[in-house]
């Protein structure tokens, strides 16, 4: 017998139509003021299963797998955009609008964290408080990575190549590339239990094109557009707190300078776990998130 796939316990599960050809497969209960869960790489929606669970208490939770990911919909990226985090935020604007909800919270883990900054960026009247999880803005991310410390984003370089080699290397071999990641990134193996690994592994290998647009587009289009907010003198407009291991002390750089100049309004803190946080440490995180938004909100 199959034994049934982990779900978040109490969560209804719907798929929303956010743009032309494009759903989301969504995961979404509780009740209240409402916040939405951004997951990064290499998971799906149901690394946040047990901050969303301790979150529904008192809001109502919306966790989309991204576009490109899970059981989302995973468009050619025909055009350099697809995958652009300005596109893919807008799907998550959109997703929150068919649930009922103009104005949100958002927080974001990896790659979900870099569509939350594009998402407070680009909609300032819609997104009121915005949390991240362990990583830098586009931006800022290249611009630390130097000599050999940049090593330790090898897979930055190997997606940001042209179509064709890098699918086919990934391909060739899904689980022992995804699943590196998983067990280099985590302090406690346990976090991620072998149930929950197998969706990830599963979810990712399905989805090797769409995972490496997603990537490519950070070396590209959403470069450009953070290269544009920066000329402009753009910044966050909501309250903003940032978790995250002390990549700084490792790679000789100011997190907390990176980010202010992003994020009038922050509260930075690092945290004594690995990168897969929200799995690993939920209740620091469901703490921060939770006074994150006791923190007055962005006006509309």
């Amino acid at each position: 017998m199959t034994p049934p796939t982990p779900t978040i316990p109490g969560f209804a599960t719907d798929r929303v139509q956010v743009a032309d050809g494009v759903a989301l497969h969504v995961a979404h209960g509780g009740s209240g003021s409402p916040v939405v869960l951004l997951h990064g790489f290499p998971q799906t929606h149901l690394m946040w299963r047990h901050v969303a669970t301790r979150l529904a208490e008192e809001h109502t939770v919306i966790c989309p797998d991204l576009r490109g990911y899970g059981d989302s919909d995973k468009p050619v990226a025909d055009a350099p955009d697809t995958y652009a985090k300005r596109v893919m935020a807008a799907d998550v604007v959109a997703l929150a609008a068919a649930l009922g909800h103009e104005r949100f919270a958002l927080v974001g883990h990896d790659r979900g964290a870099l569509v939350a900054i594009r998402a407070g960026l680009d909609h300032p009247d819609v997104v009121t408080h915005l949390a991240s999880l362990d990583v830098l803005p586009t931006l800022d991310t290249w611009d630390i990575l130097h000599g050999a410390s940049a090593a330790v984003a090898w897979h930055l370089y190997l997606m940001a190549q042209p179509p064709g080699l890098p699918e086919q290397l990934i391909a060739a071999s899904a689980d022992a590339f995804f699943g590196s990641f998983l067990d280099a990134w985590v302090r406690d193996p346990a976090a991620i239990p072998d149930d929950v690994r197998g969706v990830y592994l599963r979810a990712s290998r399905e989805a090797v094109p769409s995972i490496v647009a997603d990537y490519r587009a950070s070396a590209g289009v959403d470069l450009e557009h953070d290269l544009a907010d920066r000329a402009a003198g753009r910044t966050l407009r909501g309250p903003v707190s940032v978790l995250q291991q002390d990549w700084g002390a490792a790679l000789g750089f100011d997190a907390r300078s990176r980010w202010s100049a992003w994020a009038p309004d922050l509260v930075h803190a690092t945290v004594d776990a690995g990168h897969f946080m929200a799995e690993e440490a939920p209740d620091v995180v469901v703490d921060a998130v939770r006074a994150l938004l006791r923190r007055p909100p962005a006006t509309a």
